[in-house]
């Protein structure tokens, strides 16, 4: 069941060192570090954003969240906080019994300035004219493995018919031009890419230039929520995603006094630590479903 809005207090900080994949723990302490395994999208703000704040410590490993589900799924990984970039994960993948959402984000083109072809998407009276070019290089993730994957679809779909140009998506996606969620963006300086379909935090948080799509492609509005539900993606494996507005959600998944602090300050600040970054964090954040422990009830 929905919990709806929880408290906003101020809580304990934590602190955070990582690199792409498991990282190095903060301090010298004698405690195990809590470990978080989190989306690709939330690496830097984990990692910079929560470093600012006080112990405990602990490491960040960050993968494509529909990878890191299936890894927790799999027992490859046993985090004390699992973080993802899609709550559906939570059920679809794994059966977890709660989780809190507590931030959104919106799918961007983000383009090099430095290629001809990507300095056109500026340009252009409509985004997408560029890259229908057939020499146009652009990048986007493996929605087998990420969300932002299949979300590039969901938009590219959907301008389809906002622009009323048909098999908009088949014209522009190559096979040959899927990253990691963590490496898409250092394609522009390999000039790999001309432009990618991205978050808007991954944009900021590299500082490149991008162009916002109008909010019935990017996925940011909950109240157009049956809209984007008119886009479906079929994975690799059989599976049918549909189309939603992006829901950032964790959970806790052990019972220790520093990973709920933990927890409890990755999900109740995140605006303090997410907006700088490029996140979207709403009023009604963060909510509670499921079988939530007493701790995070009002």
């Amino acid at each position: 069941m929905n919990r709806g809005v929880s408290r906003r207090t101020v809580l304990r900080g934590v602190g955070g060192l990582a690199a792409t994949g498991l990282a190095g723990c903060l301090g010298s302490g004698t405690e195990q570090p809590v470990r978080v395994l989190s989306a690709g999208s939330l690496h830097k703000s984990f990692t910079q954003g929560l470093a600012d704040a006080a112990p405990p410590e602990l490491t960040v490993e960050s993968h494509g969240s529909r990878k890191a589900a299936q890894m927790v799924a799999e027992q490859q990984r046993d985090p004390d906080v699992l973080a993802l970039a899609d709550t559906d994960l939570f059920s679809s993948i794994l059966s977890t019994p709660w989780h809190a959402t507590f931030a959104s984000n919106a799918v961007v083109l983000a383009y090099d300035p430095d290629s001809d072809r990507g300095a056109r998407v500026a340009d252009a009276e409509r985004w997408y004219e560029p890259l229908l070019e057939s020499a146009f290089a652009l990048g986007r993730t493996d929605p087998n493995l990420d969300p932002l994957g299949y979300r590039s679809l969901f938009a590219l779909s959907l301008a389809s018919d906002h622009y009323d140009v048909a098999n908009l998506r088949e014209r522009v996606v190559s096979p040959e031009q899927i990253y990691p969620e963590t490496q898409l963006l250092a394609q522009f300086e390999t000039g790999g890419l001309d432009a990618a379909f991205v978050y808007r935090n991954m944009a900021v948080e590299r500082d490149y230039p991008f162009v916002d799509l109008p909010t019935a492609l990017d996925l940011s509005d909950p109240a157009l929520a049956d809209h984007y539900a008119s886009a479906s993606v079929e994975l690799p494996d059989g599976t049918t995603v549909t189309g939603a507005p992006i829901q950032y959600g964790a959970t806790l998944r052990s019972d220790g006094e520093r990973a709920a602090s933990v927890f409890e300050t990755l999900v109740e600040s995140a605006t303090d630590y997410l907006e700088p970054y490029g996140f979207a964090v709403r009023d009604a954040h963060p909510t509670y479903e499921g079988d939530v422990p007493d701790r995070f009830n009002d």
